[in-house]
C-alpha cells in the first residue's frame, strides 16, 4: 500500500511524519474521512469544504488549493489500483518550535492513506449502541465543526462503553453523537436527529441523509432530544462515511426490529454514490 505524504507516494511502512508535528505533539490538525466508489471520492467537494472550514476554526493558514489536496487524493487511489476504498485526508499544522502557541508562518504536513473496503461493509450487521458516561465537549471549549485529530473525547466515549457505538450526551442530558457517527431516529414515520445548534459535527452523510428523506416526502424533523426518545423509537441508525447508513439493534436496554424507514434511505443513498461516479 503506498500513501502520500506532502505530495510524494511511500511505502505506508515508511509513511511517517516528524515528533515534532503539532499533529503528533497536541492534536494541532484536522482530517477528513471519505469513501471512494469505482474509484471517486463520493462527495469529495463538500469534504474539502468542511476541510477548509476546520483549517479556518483553528487558524491553520495552509495556502494550498482545494485543487492539490483532489490531485493528492486522486493519485493515492490511482497508484493503489483501488476502486472501492477507505480514504483519509490530514492536514496538520506542521513542524514548529515545541511550545504550545503556534508561529503564524505555516509549513503543513499532509497525508493521504488509503485501504481498501468492502462495498457492502455494515449494512448486514446491525450495531449497539449504548449511553457514554463521557460527555461531549461543549463547542466553547473546542468548535464542534471542526474535525480534528484531538479524538480523546471520542476514544474515552469508546473505551465506556460495551457496543459497536457509544452515544455521547451534552451537560443538559440531550443527545449529541456517536464518537465517530451522527445518529438518526424514526418515530411515527417522521426521521428525526439533533440540530447542529448543539455541539455535532456536521457530517457529510448526515447531510445526504437529510436531503434523501426531502426528496423521498419523508418528514424530517431537527431538535434536542434526550434519550427517552431513542427509546420510543421505531427505528434508531447511525451515519457516517463509511458507514453509510448502519442500522442499530440495540441501544442500551431497548432494541428495534425492523428498519423499513431506514431501508429505504439506505437505498435511496446508494443510488446517490453510483450517481456520483
Amino acid at each position: 500500500m503506498l500513501y502520500s505524504v506532502d505530495g510524494d507516494l511511500v511505502p505506508a511502512a515508511d509513511a511517517t511524519v516528524s515528533v515534532r508535528d503539532r499533529g503528533f505533539q497536541y492534536g494541532d490538525a484536522v482530517f477528513e474521512t471519505m469513501r471512494a466508489y469505482d474509484g471517486r471520492v463520493f462527495r469529495l467537494d463538500a469534504h474539502l469544504d468542511r476541510l477548509a472550514n476546520s483549517c479556518s476554526l483553528l487558524g491553520i493558514d495552509h495556502e494550498l488549493p482545494a485543487e492539490t489536496f483532489r490531485e493528492r487524493v486522486r493519485e493515492t487511489l490511482d497508484a493503489n489500483d483501488l476502486a472501492e476504498a477507505y480514504v483519509k485526508l490530514s492536514v496538520s499544522r506542521g513542524v514548529q518550535p515545541g511550545k504550545l502557541d503556534p508561529d503564524p508562518a505555516t509549513d503543513p504536513t499532509v497525508v493521504v492513506q488509503v485501504r481498501e473496503l468492502d462495498r457492502e461493509p455494515t449494512w448486514g450487521a446491525p450495531a449497539t449502541l449504548e449511553t457514554s458516561s463521557v460527555q461531549r465537549v461543549p463547542r466553547e471549549a473546542i468548535p464542534a465543526a471542526a474535525k480534528t485529530h484531538n479524538y480523546l473525547n471520542g476514544v474515552l466515549a469508546r473505551r465506556s462503553v460495551n457496543a459497536d457505538e457509544a452515544l455521547l450526551l451534552d451537560a443538559s442530558g440531550s443527545l449529541t453523537e456517536g464518537a465517530t457517527s451522527n445518529v438518526f431516529f424514526v418515530r411515527d414515520g417522521v426521521l428525526r436527529t439533533p440540530s447542529l445548534d448543539g455541539p455535532i459535527l456536521p457530517g457529510i452523510t448526515r447531510e445526504v441523509v437529510l436531503d434523501v428523506a426531502r426528496d423521498a416526502d419523508i418528514p424530517v424533523e431537527t431538535g434536542r432530544y434526550d434519550p427517552a426518545a431513542l427509546r420510543r423509537a421505531d427505528e434508531v441508525f447511525l451515519t457516517n462515511s463509511t458507514w453509510e447508513l448502519r442500522p442499530v439493534r440495540r441501544y442500551d436496554d431497548t432494541t428495534y426490529e425492523a428498519f423499513p424507514v431506514t431501508e429505504r434511505l439506505h437505498d435511496a443513498y446508494r443510488a446517490r454514490t453510483r450517481r456520483s461516479t
